[in-house]
């Protein structure tokens, strides 16, 4: 089995890219989904964070990620507080997840997706890489429609996030989404294909 990281700057594909590898054979978990799981009121990291960050953040017993967005996504220090809450279960589970993949399937490639990769370090977990990039133009614009956001509040998220130069250089494949989908599809094939031959 493969294990493969793909990852992305906001607004670059990872999400069209992930599901057309689903269609294309391999296999897909979404950190961000996980994270989801892990600070729901019964998952593992769920009274940690509680009690990190207070009861400030819970709307009916249940964690408002916004709000708690806004408290760790500007300061550093408790960014890294958060993670280091998060991110053991969440790995844990990744973990579980690959023991299961590889059960049905010897020669899978397990891919797992997630924003803040390289960032985090976590791409040294996964034995490929797959980047995706665009025009920094056209982040910029899908973000803004995407998610309901104002140019300068798209532009503070691309600020906290690492270079594409910086990822780049830890990437074994690049996906450029800024052509066409059938542009984007027809060079994700390409990658499918050496990542099934890695995985045999």
């Amino acid at each position: 089995m493969l294990r493969v990281g793909l990852t992305g700057g906001l607004a670059t594909g990872k999400s069209f890219v992930g599901q057309a590898l689903v269609e294309m054979g391999c296999h897909l978990l979404q950190a961000d989904h996980v994270g989801h799981a892990v600070l729901a009121p019964d998952g593992e990291a769920y009274t940690a964070v509680v009690a990190a960050f207070g009861p400030e953040i819970l709307d009916h017993q249940v964690i408002n990620r916004k709000r708690l967005g806004e408290i760790v996504f500007r300061d550093p220090a408790q960014l890294a507080r958060l993670n280091a809450l998060v991110h053991p279960a969440v790995f844990a589970r990744q973990e579980a997840w690959f023991a299961e993949v590889h059960k049905q399937d010897p020669h899978a490639v397990a891919i797992v997706e997630a924003a803040i990769m390289v960032e985090t370090g976590s791409y040294l977990r996964y034995q490929k890489m797959v980047l995706t990039v665009c025009r920094p133009e056209l982040q910029l614009a899908r973000a803004m429609a995407r998610d309901s956001l104002t140019e300068a509040q798209v532009r503070e998220r691309l600020a906290r996030q690492l270079p594409e130069s910086e990822k780049r250089r830890h990437a074994h494949y690049v996906i450029d989404t800024s052509g066409t989908p059938e542009d984007t599809l027809e060079q994700t094939a390409q990658v499918c294909a050496q990542l099934k031959r890695s995985a045999l």
